[in-house]
């Protein structure tokens, strides 16, 4: 059996108390391992005392400026989703806990936790959709790593209380790295879901497995009508994709590579991107479709992609900064980084409803150096 990895052993207890959705104060007792409570917070946020290193020469330094700070004290978190009255629905890794981000006062609130997932390493609870219908469904959407495998649940939220989680979708492979884990619904209305190959490069490149893919899949959990080969796979050749984002209805998506060239691809129905065969640029020749840009892995590491008014957000892990890309119809060019080092690892970013972009940092994920306050989540100002 898979040995369930939480960073601390100790038993503890903490509240969180806030408003709920129906306006009624909650509170909840976290049993087992438990972080410090996640604040909202108004204050500046912090730079490392060493300062940030300099941007790569080869690459243009960005001016998107940190307007504030939303949160802090979260532990690991990984998803972000935003209900239609800018409230934020957010999950955390290795604690296997909701929580909803309320108001203008950014009050948090735990919504639930989702029992089903196992942490360990990468795996964990991970990405969160909204119904596209919730005003009516009230249903939101996660993807999480089980003892068994990695797959989709969904749950109705009533009253500031997440319910008992359903599996709509399961039998993705899972490991202790590249489990994937974004979720989205695409403007067709169906969720596009997004897969790592559990580090079994092989599976990319098999169109019988769930590893190494972008699914599509109806709010119901069957492959969506459309599909390219009878089942739910829409792309494959990935290795690990962390990042989606819909431009139109051109879905893009930001990919980890080995030890050579992060990606940024856009994605084609049936499209094959190459891993194991191909990492980077150069695959064209053997039918597969290159990236439209790469990095290098010191750079990038990329996780995180959220997209408006002409430009992708990128947000990278290893590289530590957030990523400005130009988008032009079907054509990605001229990355800009922005706070190279200032903040850490970067996990998720995110457009709010009122058009504010949310950055959230990953340094309490086992491989970061978390500051205090970490890990933490900056409004941004392009």
């Amino acid at each position: 059996m898979r040995l369930r990895a939480v960073a601390l052993a100790v038993s503890g207890a903490v509240t969180l108390a806030s408003c709920s959705q129906g306006g009624n104060e909650s509170t909840v007792t976290i049993t087992g391992t438990s972080p410090a409570a996640p604040t909202s917070s108004p204050v500046a946020p912090t730079t490392p005392p060493s300062g940030p290193p300099e941007p790569s020469p080869t690459q243009q330094a960005g001016d998107a400026a940190v307007a504030g700070t939303i949160a802090t004290d979260l532990a690991a978190p990984w998803g972000l989703d935003f209900f239609a009255n800018g409230d934020a629905i957010i999950t955390e890794r290795d604690t296997e806990r909701v929580l909803r981000i309320s108001g203008p006062d950014h009050e948090v609130q735990q919504l639930g936790r989702i029992d089903l997932a196992a942490p360990q390493g990468e795996a964990g609870l991970l990405g969160v959709a909204i119904s596209p219908d919730f005003n009516t469904d009230r249903l939101v959407y996660f993807y999480v790593s089980t003892e068994s495998d990695n797959r989709v649940v969904r749950a109705r939220l009533v009253d500031g209380k997440l319910g008992v989680p359903e599996t709509i979708f399961s039998g993705i492979p899972n490991g202790f790295i590249h489990d994937g884990g974004r979720l989205v619904f695409g403007p067709d209305g169906f969720l596009y879901v997004s897969t790592g190959e559990g580090g079994e490069p092989e599976r990319a490149q098999d169109k019988d497995s769930l590893g190494g893919k972008i699914l599509r899949i109806t709010a119901e959990g069957d492959p969506a009508p459309g599909n390219p080969f009878d089942s739910a796979v829409w792309s494959y050749g990935h290795r690990n994709v962390q990042g989606r984002a819909f431009v139109g209805d051109q879905l893009w998506a930001s990919e980890f590579g080995d030890s050579s060239f992060d990606e940024l691809n856009r994605i084609e129905r049936g499209g094959n991107y190459g891993w194991p065969r191909v990492e980077g640029k150069g695959g064209t020749d053997q039918g597969f479709i290159d990236p439209q840009l790469t990095w290098s892995v010191d750079e990038a590491s990329p996780s995180g992609l959220a997209y408006a008014d002409g430009h992708l957000w990128m947000a990278a892990l290893f590289g530590q900064r957030l990523w400005r890309i130009d988008v032009d119809g079907d054509t990605a060019s001229n990355p800009v980084a922005n706070f190279v080092g200032e903040y850490g690892r970067m996990r998720t970013v995110e457009f709010a409803p009122d058009g504010e972009l949310w950055l959230m940092t990953s340094n309490r994920d086992t491989r970061g150096t978390p500051q205090p306050g970490d890990d933490r989540i900056l409004l941004i100002r392009p």
